[in-house]
Order: structure tokens, then sequence, then C-alpha cells
């Protein structure tokens, strides 16, 4: 079987969590017998810019063909005016004017549409929805083609060029059910081919033994944080310092992925001031990924920037709480990570899949105002068996759902019924 995923940017150095999912998805496919995986990309690695930084051509990553195509263009000036005009109306805008809002974004790449629509793959995989690989290409497919929407309750998903999108789409791939639930909403496909599936999850367990913290030939991923050069690790939250405030250490919450205004990043940092006013003591907040917008400085946050996975794994270990406060999430990795390491969460009450996902694995608990967060914390906090019980809760979850031969299997017979559906 040989599968082709459509991509925007891709890359071991590539931070995002569609981007990133597609990745791991893509590398863990690639290892089972008889399975040939492509990739069609652009050349951009920043989602902001969608500037060129890779070149053009073929090269392999991971077991995977990656074939990047040069764009015409990254985002354009003119976007961000354009898309705050639209994105306030969404529902009145014009197709003419989402048509020009999709080019502008970037990445402008006609020579990927080109190379797609003449793949001989059997299958097509697009991910995620929003960008010009996926709008410009999936209409135009001679071969089955599955969407991968990673959609977010966000004005984007209500412009109008986006319906038929979703109507070229032969199956779909959700990764909770509150996202298919808001596609099912938004658009009418719940008669379509669909599957559940979120994405795998390494064992910390038996990643300890090998160097770097996975073992040798796999791709390790740290839901949007392991890129490029490692940060260093602050005493205070090294691996072995105890957990609890003991000698040595300090209790500290955790966050992460992208340090950035859209993930909730600054409310974290905010809400987190406030509980330190309010609660003098020990308790630190570290975040660890890719800055974009620096929190305001505080004596007691600490930004790591990007981490490896051995550092990773540690600092989930060590961790009081994981915090993912972004109210933008189709899945999580790092919520799941967490749960792999036996660490509990605190999630957006906003975000309707981690409030899925901790409702349905007892988890973690949501929080929706400031003070659920500082009640939330304080209890985390102050019960270590509340913890570990709910640490225990997320581990069983992951173990049941998530761990990638389940989700390899189920993935790769759902493209097979794909194809063989529509011949």
């Amino acid at each position: 079987m040989k599968v082709l995923f459509v991509v925007p940017r891709y890359g071991t150095e590539v931070v995002g969590g569609a981007e990133t999912a597609a990745r791991l998805l893509a590398e863990h496919l690639a290892l089972q017998p008889g399975w040939e995986v492509l990739v069609a990309t652009t050349g951009a690695k920043d989602f902001v810019t969608w500037a060129e930084e890779y070149r053009p051509g073929r090269e392999w990553i991971n077991g995977v063909q990656v074939d990047r195509y040069a764009s015409e263009h990254g985002r354009l000036p003119d976007f961000h005016p354009l898309s705050a005009a639209l994105l306030a109306d969404p529902t009145g805008v014009t197709v003419e004017e989402a048509d020009r809002w999709l080019d502008l974004q970037g990445p402008y790449c006609p020579g990927l549409i080109e190379a797609v629509v003449t793949t001989d793959a059997d299958v097509a995989v697009f991910y995620p929805y929003l960008y010009f690989s996926t709008v410009r290409a999936i209409g135009r497919m001679r071969i089955p083609t599955v969407l991968h929407p990673a959609a977010h309750d966000e004005a984007a998903l209500r412009l109008p060029i986006f319906p038929a999108v979703y109507d070229a789409a032969d199956a779909f791939v959700f990764q909770t059910r509150a996202e298919r639930e808001l596609v099912e909403r938004c658009f009418p496909v719940a008669h379509r081919r669909q599957l559940l599936l979120g994405l795998g999850v390494d064992d910390p367990d038996g990643m300890r033994a090998h160097v770097g913290g996975r073992p040798a030939g796999e791709a390790g991923d740290a839901g949007g944080v392991v890129a490029g050069t490692p940060a260093e690790t602050p005493a205070e939250v090294r691996a072995g310092d105890d957990p609890a405030g003991g000698e040595g250490g300090y209790p500290y919450v955790l966050c992460l992925g992208r340090v950035d205004r859209m993930k909730g990043s600054l409310l974290l940092a905010s809400w987190f001031a406030r509980y330190k006013r309010r609660r003098p003591g020990p308790m630190r907040l570290v975040y660890a990924g890719p800055v974009v917008e620096p929190p305001p400085e505080h004596d007691d946050v600490d930004v790591l920037g990007v981490v490896d996975d051995a550092t990773k794994w540690s600092l989930l270990t060590g961790a009081t709480v994981l915090v993912s406060p972004s109210p933008f999430e189709a899945f999580s990795l790092v919520v799941a990570e967490a749960w792999s390491a036996r660490c509990p969460v605190l999630v957006n009450a906003a975000c309707g899949p981690t409030v899925e996902q901790c409702r349905r694995s007892g988890g973690g608990l949501p929080f929706g105002s400031y003070g659920l967060f500082e009640a939330s914390l304080d209890r985390l906090d102050a019960d270590a068996a509340l913890r570990d019980r709910l640490g225990a809760n997320g581990r069983r979850y992951v173990e049941a759902r998530y761990r990638w031969p389940i989700v390899v299997e189920r993935y790769a017979r759902f493209l097979e019924a794909t194809v063989a559906r529509s011949r």
C-alpha cells in the first residue's frame, strides 16, 4: 500500500500540533511491512512566515520519502489586515475574499498541487484542513482521500471556501469526539467514513534504557517541544529532585509546548503570578517549548525553551501537574504524554477536546476561571494521593487507547478499507 501525506510543512525540526502528528503517524506507518509512505510538502518551517527554509527536492526522513516543492511566496504582509477583517464576520465573507485570504496566508505553492494530483499513490492523506496544500488539491484528486481536519472551534472554520474541502474528502480521521462533533455541526459529513484515532504516545518506562530517551531508530517528539538545540534544565527542576519540595528541589507546575499567547501561555503566566501573590511559597512554573512570545519575567517562572526527549520525560515525571492552558486543541499530545508519565493535568475548560480527555480518563481537572485554577492547584499541591490517582487513571487511559501499535494497526486497517471501498 502506498500512502501520500500532503502537509504544508514537514520535518523533525518543525514544531506544530498537526504537522507533528502527521510526521509521527507517517513514520510509524512506514515501519509496517508492505507499506510505502510518501510526503509532499513545501520548504517552509515557520508557521507564521511560511518562508522557504528547506531546499526543494527529495530526502528521506526516518524511513519516509519527503518531496519538497518551492513556494512562490510565504505569508504576505496584506494577510494580517485582511484576516482581521474577514474573521470578524466569517459568515459574511465572499468566496473570492476567502480565496484571497488563503493565497495570502501561504505557503502559496502551485507546484506542490500539480505534483499531488498526478501521484501514483493508492490513497492521499491531507493534514490539516486550513492551508493551501489541502484546499487547492483535495478536490482534484483521482484517488481516495482522507482528511485529518485538526479542526478547532475558530472563525476560519466558517469561511466559505471550506465546505468544498470537507465535501471532497472520502473519509475523515478525528482525534477526539469533540472534534468530530464540531466538524459535523459545521459540515454535512456524518455519513462519510470516519475513524476516531487520536495519536500514538511513547511509554517512558520502556525508553529509559535508551540513549536520548528513545529506542534507536525511532523518532521522538515532545508534542511540539523537541527541536533544535536543547536548553539547560535549571537545578531546581532537574530530574531526580523531589517534586514535593524536599531537599534540593521545588514543586513545579509544567507547561509543555509552544510558548505563545494563542496557546494560553500568557494567561497561565498571569494567573500563576496572581497565585504566587496569594500563595507565597516554593511552587514554580516551568515552560518548556519554542518561545514565540515570552511571558513577563517573574522570580518563580522558568522558561527553558526547547528541550530534548530525556529532559521532557524528567520534567513530566517530577511535575506536580501539567497545565494545558490552550483553548484551541484538537487532541493535545502533551496531555497524553503527561498521563504516560503518570502526571495529572489541568486543562482549559474552553477546550472541548482536552476537557473530553479528562472526563473520559479521570486523569485531570478543567479550570474555567482563576478561582478554579487556584483551588485545583491548591488541592493537587496538598494531596499526593490525589495526584497519584489522577496520574494512574491517565496512564491506564493511554495504555488502552494510544500506544503506537494500537494506533497504527487501526489506522492501517482504515486506510485499506477506504481504498477497497473506492474500487
